[in-house]
C-alpha cells in the first residue's frame, strides 16, 4: 500500500505546477528544496529548524535552518497550505485528465479517508499536524490529503524505529546506502557533509555493520530488515482497521492512477525512497 500510495503524495515536490504556487509565494524554484520544506512542513505551523529536523530526522540541521529559517517570512504556513492544495488540484487534473472525476477515484479516496482516519496520531507528529487539518471536499484532493496522513503516519513510525536501532540521522542514510537503496550521490542531498557521512560510516564499522568500503555486512542487513520489519508493524492499524476486503479493493483502483503517476515522468527514476521498486 506504501508503494501505490506514496507517488500519489510525492510528486507534489517535483510537478511544474507545484514549483508555479510555491514561485507565485515567493519561494525559489531552481531546485525543489525552498518549496519541499515549507510544503512539508506547514502542517506544523510556524515551526523552527530544529522542530522541523526533528521530525524530518533524515535532513542536515544546517539544510533544515537554510530552507526553514526564512520560510515563514516568505508565506505563512496557511498560504502555504492554500499554496499546495492549488498545486495538488492542478496536477492531478494534468496527470489524471477525466478520471479526477470518475467513480472510481471517490472510491479510492473514500477507502483511504477511512484507512487514514483510523491511523493513531500519539507520537506522531507529522502525521497528527496533517491529521489536524480539515478534509477537502473534492475527492482527488482527499485523496491525496489521506495518502499524505499515511505516508507521514508511517515515516513518524520508522523514525522510531531507527532509534529502536540505534541509528541517528546520518547513520540512518549511510546504513540505507549500504544495502543499495540508492547511490551515495542521491543520499547526499540530503544536505550531510563528506565528512559528517564519513564518521557516520566509522561508526557503524565500529559497531560491525559496513565494511570499510561502506558495504553493509551481513548484521548490517540484519538491522535494516529489522527496522523495515518495525515499520511495516508499526503502520499496521489503519489497513487492519479497513480490513482485507477493504485493502485489495483499494489497491486494484488505486492501480491505474499509481501507473499514471510514474509514467508522468515527474518522478527521479532513482530515489531515497524506493518510489516504483515493487
Amino acid at each position: 500500500m506504501w508503494h501505490l500510495l506514496e507517488p500519489l503524495h510525492a510528486v507534489l515536490y517535483y510537478a511544474p505546477e507545484a514549483f508555479e504556487e510555491a514561485a507565485a509565494l515567493g519561494y525559489g524554484t531552481e531546485e525543489r528544496w525552498p518549496s519541499y520544506f515549507p510544503y512539508r512542513a506547514a502542517p506544523l505551523g510556524t515551526a523552527g529548524p530544529g522542530q522541523v529536523a526533528s521530525a524530518f530526522y533524515s535532513f542536515s540541521p544546517r539544510m533544515v535552518a537554510e530552507h526553514i529559517e526564512p520560510a515563514w517570512r516568505i508565506a505563512a504556513p496557511d498560504a502555504v497550505l492554500d499554496a499546495r492544495s492549488r498545486a495538488v488540484d492542478r496536477v492531478y487534473r494534468t496527470i489524471f485528465g477525466d478520471r479526477v472525476d470518475s467513480p472510481e477515484l471517490a472510491e479510492a479516496a473514500a477507502l483511504a479517508r477511512r484507512a487514514a482516519e483510523a491511523a493513531e496520531t500519539a507520537g506522531r507528529p507529522l502525521a497528527a499536524a496533517n491529521a489536524a487539518l480539515p478534509w477537502p471536499r473534492a475527492p482527488h484532493l482527499q485523496l491525496w490529503h489521506a495518502a499524505t496522513i499515511l505516508r507521514e503516519h508511517r515515516g513518524d513510525g520508522h523514525l522510531a524505529a531507527l532509534l529502536v536501532a540505534g541509528l541517528d540521522p546520518v547513520e540512518a542514510l549511510v546504513s540505507f546506502a549500504a544495502v543499495g537503496a540508492a547511490s551515495v550521490e542521491r543520499f547526499e542531498s540530503r544536505g550531510w557533509s563528506g565528512a559528517q557521512w564519513a564518521a557516520a560510516r566509522d561508526r557503524l564499522a565500529a559497531r560491525g555493520l559496513v565494511d570499510a568500503d561502506g558495504t553493509a555486512t551481513e548484521a548490517g542487513r540484519a538491522l535494516r530488515r529489522q527496522v523495515e520489519e518495525h515499520t511495516d508493524r508499526l503502520a499496521a492499524a489503519p489497513w487492519q482497521s479497513l480490513g482485507p476486503d477493504g485493502v485489495d479493493r483499494l489497491a486494484a483502483l488505486l492501480g491505474d492512477y499509481w501507473v499514471a503517476v510514474l509514467a508522468s515522468g515527474l518522478l527521479p527514476s532513482e530515489n531515497t525512497l524506493g518510489i516504483g521498486k515493487v
